[in-house]
């Protein structure tokens, strides 16, 4: 080895050492050549170039190989019975990470290998006493074409064959076990390399986006960059970027960009091995922050280092596919031909399902670029009779190539903003968006868009990209547009009734445009909205409508989830902010697409419960007129009519549903919806002799429950349901405790499954809840759970406060905390220790952030709930910060 990779010393054991000598010497070598190498790797900062290091360290293993090989096989040779030794995939490629595996193969005819096993046996052992990290196989020539026809991997791995100890002749026996014509001929070989990247991908969701990505399997990772290169070296027969470059397989920008990103990647890669300290691919939260310092990158107001970090690799993963997906085209293309055009309407053809510019001169314009856009989305894709594949290698190439040049829509002409306004406008509009996004065409186009690629959050509660949450959103409204997403109980019904729909695409691609720049990126977003509606030439009023709705983004999913919206209070407060029924539905859908394009675990039945029943209380409520508030007394008699009336409908009695109805407390008719009264009416009705009753019921398709709890009320009541719920694996989202007639209480809960695919059924849930509430309550604890290895590295200060109400006289606890499995139960567990009575709960959880709301009271001697005095209150905080730091009671 020469150059950057040669060594600065030589090997330093002789051959005629002991082999517990040889051992310590080889370890002692590894050791100061690697720190050697980390010390050279932190020095370099974030652009350190890690291929010198790569070979250097294949480098440093050869010589300890190639020791112990003489030691224990000799020198290697011809002959079939003398063995020949190879470093195959990444070793034989001249690259070792840190803690990368060390691949070899022994090439010896079959016939010689049981002769050779116990020397073979200690050839490998001393290098695993040496500390390295071996793999091998020992086949003979026959047997190298055996393996590898039967198994593409094993073949991929001997395309790089390195030889490490044998002559020319074993080498060219190897390279005749794998020959094209004896095994996997190029277009096979092709055909089922590009089958395994696409089923990679998909093990990944088919995003790098991921908040801990595989740096190597993941797509865009290095496993692509070394696919294409094992695919241009079978149909090729080089995989070289320079000679692929001369070849005319790539530009001198795409070679260029290839090699920028493979040295992002290698980086990363080389560097997370030093800091794991073993072989890790998944750049996991643990190690995120201490490779973002280990290579240089420090906090800015702006962005946090690890997020810095973190974007240039979704940065780098993005453009490796896109390039990527150019090559594959060209590869295919080599192997099929060149095929003839079809012809297009206007300025398009299809080559081989392609769509292609039909000029060699295109784009001109922006025009240009957005009429290919426009001829994209007048077809279908996939693989269906008629429709597009993608687009052409060589016309995505000029789009790239045109980038530099794409002008930002406040440079753009009249005609160029009205083309794109038209594409909103058209078929497919978010497909469109989604394909102008990755192919940079949207970023370039809004600038501010560019900013937010890849930029990632360092929290739980965003798992993609900022990016790739706007697309997911988008994603959202297009299914409400098509309709029978069963997750959504209304988007679908309320999309038909928009009048612009453009508007609510606007609105969902700025909405988190602003995120990273510091401030509250809904009032930044709205001020780029209210400009590029402006530049576009949109009316007054939507440009007001698009303006509003991205300051507001936040305020509907904030209403739902931290206020009461049974309170025609807060109702009427809604509905003044929102002002009209346009405004409303709008909001409504964004609301929707952006929590359920934020996590795949957030959005859930209770959540869409809860934006449904908000969406059509507020929209009564400015039917009736912001004039016309609905009185708390109106609201609980048309409640108590209808659930009357169901009640009627379901064969109860007159007489039965007065007497049942009486019995219930009657701020529960203020709160509850009809549906929710008559059905705990008619639970009551079955409780016969019995003191305690139990209800559950599915809601949304079983995708959360319902929980009714009417019970002599007793100290621990709370503690002890929500202890039961939480070791049924029930995640309480809402919970609503009230005082009924005779010191009876009326607990509901909404809950959904901690476990989506193994929820508890409802009968289950009543059974252990009736079990747990006829025996004594105080003994009941709450489970003990290990934390998430993921919520260690996101850590929240804790925050108790305490606010007075007057109407009832209670105390609002308010709790900010980071979430865990069981927080709930345990927090239950202080109140009931700390002998406080629980009257209502809000719980939100976003992320590994928990918000909790509870009003409590304390005991006084003569059995009067009263809110709590100061000392009370600093018992309870100490207590809950203690909680909170695993010193539960």
């Amino acid at each position: 080895m020469s150059g950057a990779a040669a060594l600065d010393a030589a090997w330093p054991v002789p051959d005629e050492a002991p082999d517990a000598a040889w051992i310590a010497a080889a370890r002692a070598w590894l050791a100061s050549t690697a720190a050697r190498d980390a010390a050279t790797f932190d020095a370099g900062g974030p652009g350190v170039d890690v291929r010198p290091l790569l070979a250097r360290r294949a480098s440093a293993v050869d010589d300890v190989v190639r020791s112990a090989w003489a030691r224990t096989l000799g020198q290697g040779g011809d002959g079939g019975e003398v063995p020949a030794l190879f470093a195959v995939g990444g070793y034989g490629r001249g690259e070792l990470y840190p803690q990368s595996d060390v691949d070899l193969l022994v090439l010896l005819d079959e016939a010689a290998q049981p002769d050779a096993a116990p020397e073979i046996a200690r050839f490998v052992t001393l290098l695993w006493d040496a500390g390295l990290p071996v793999g091998h196989a020992v086949r003979s020539t026959a047997q190298c074409r055996g393996s590898a026809a039967g198994n593409i991997t094993v073949l991929t791995a001997m395309l790089e064959a390195r030889a490490l100890a044998a002559v020319p002749s074993a080498s060219e026996r190897l390279l005749d076990a794998i020959d094209e014509s004896e095994v996997w001929p190029p277009a096979a070989f092709f055909a089922a390399k590009r089958q395994e990247l696409r089923e990679r991908h998909a093990r990944f969701g088919d995003t790098a986006d991921n908040l801990e990505p595989n740096l190597k399997e993941g797509p865009g990772g290095l496993r692509d960059l070394q696919t294409l290169r094992w695919m241009a070296l079978r149909v090729l027969h080089t995989g070289d970027l320079d000679s692929l470059t001369t070849l005319g397989q790539l530009g001198n920008d795409e070679h260029a960009t290839l090699q920028r990103q493979q040295d992002v990647l290698a980086r990363l890669r080389y560097g997370l091995h030093l800091v794991a300290a073993r072989r890790e691919e998944r750049l996991r939260f643990d190690h995120q922050k201490a490779l973002a310092a280990r290579l240089g990158y420090v906090d800015t107001p702006g962005a946090l280092a690890v997020e810095q970090m973190m974007q240039a690799f979704y940065r780098s993963a993005g453009l490796v596919q896109r390039v990527g997906e150019r090559l594959l085209q060209r590869f295919e293309e080599q192997l099929e031909g060149e095929a003839t055009p079809e012809p297009l309407d206007g300025d398009f053809c299809l080559r081989r399902g392609y769509l292609a510019a039909v000029s060699s001169d295109w784009p001109r314009d922006a025009s240009d670029v957005f009429a290919l856009f426009a001829a994209w989305a007048a077809y279908p894709e996939g693989d269906a009779q008629g429709a597009i594949r993608g687009l052409h290698s060589h016309t995505a190439r000029a789009l790239a190539e045109f980038l530099e040049r794409m002008p930002a829509y406040g440079n753009a002409t009249t005609e160029a903003r009205a083309a794109f306004m038209a594409l909103l406008r058209g078929r497919q509009p978010v497909q469109t968006l989604t394909r102008m996004a990755r192919l940079g065409i949207l970023g370039r186009w809004i600038p501010a868009f560019a900013n937010v690629s890849g930029r990632m959050q360092f929290d739980l509660f965003h798992v993609y990209t900022v990016d790739q949450h706007t697309l997911a959103v988008l994603a959202n409204i297009a299914a409400f547009a098509r309709g029978g997403d069963e997750r959504f109980s209304l988007a679908q019904d309320v999309w038909p009734r928009l009048r612009k729909p453009e508007l609510l695409l606007l609105a969902a691609l700025f909405h988190d445009i602003a995120k990273g720049r510091g401030g509250d990126h809904s009032q930044l977003g709205a001020v780029d909205a209210r400009a590029f509606g402006q530049a576009m030439a949109l009316p007054v009023g939507d440009v007001a409508t698009v303006e509003w709705l991205v300051a507001q983004h936040l305020l509907m999913s904030m209403t739902a989830q931290k206020q009461d919206i049974a309170d025609p209070e807060v109702i009427h407060a809604f509905a003044q902010k929102v002002g009209d029924r346009e405004r409303l539905e709008l909001l409504y859908l964004l609301t929707c697409a952006d929590i359920a394009g934020t996590s795949p675990k957030l959005w859930n039945a209770w959540k869409d419960r809860l934006l449904a029943d908000l969406y059509t209380s507020t929209r009564l409520a400015l039917r009736r007129g912001l004039e016309h508030p609905l009185e708390a007394d109106e609201r609980a008699g048309e409640t108590r009519a209808t659930a009357a009336r169901l009640l009627c409908e379901a064969g109860v009695d007159d007489a039965a549903i007065d007497a049942t109805l009486a019995r219930m407390p009657a701020i529960g008719f203020q709160r509850g919806r009809p549906d929710q009264i008559a059905w705990q009416a008619q639970a009551l009705m079955g409780l016969g002799d019995r003191d305690t009753c139990v209800a559950v019921r599915a809601l949304a398709d079983a995708r959360a429950l319902e929980v009714f709890v009417h019970s002599p009320d007793r100290d621990g009541l709370f503690a002890a349901i929500v202890i039961t719920l939480d070791r049924l694996g029930l995640t309480i989202a809402q919970a609503r405790v009230l005082d009924g007639p005779a010191a009876r209480v009326f607990d509901s809960f909404q809950v959904v499954p901690a476990d989506a695919r193994h929820p508890p059924a409802p009968q289950d849930v009543t059974q252990r809840l009736e079990a747990v509430l006829a025996g004594p309550l105080d003994a009941l604890r709450p489970a003990r759970r290990t934390q998430p290895r993921h919520l260690r590295h996101f850590r929240i200060a804790p925050q108790v406060g305490f606010d007075r109400l007057d109407s009832p006289p209670r105390t609002m606890l308010s709790l900010v905390c980071t979430d865990r499995p069981g927080l709930l139960a345990d927090v239950a567990l202080v109140l009931r220790e700390q002998g406080l009575r629980v009257h209502d709960a809000r719980v939100a959880t976003f992320g590994e952030r928990a918000e909790d709301v509870f009003q409590i009271t304390r005991v006084d001697a003569d059995g009067t709930d009263r809110p709590l005095d100061e000392p009370h209150q600093e018992a309870l905080r100490t207590a809950l910060l203690a909680c909170f730091e695993g010193d539960c009671p």
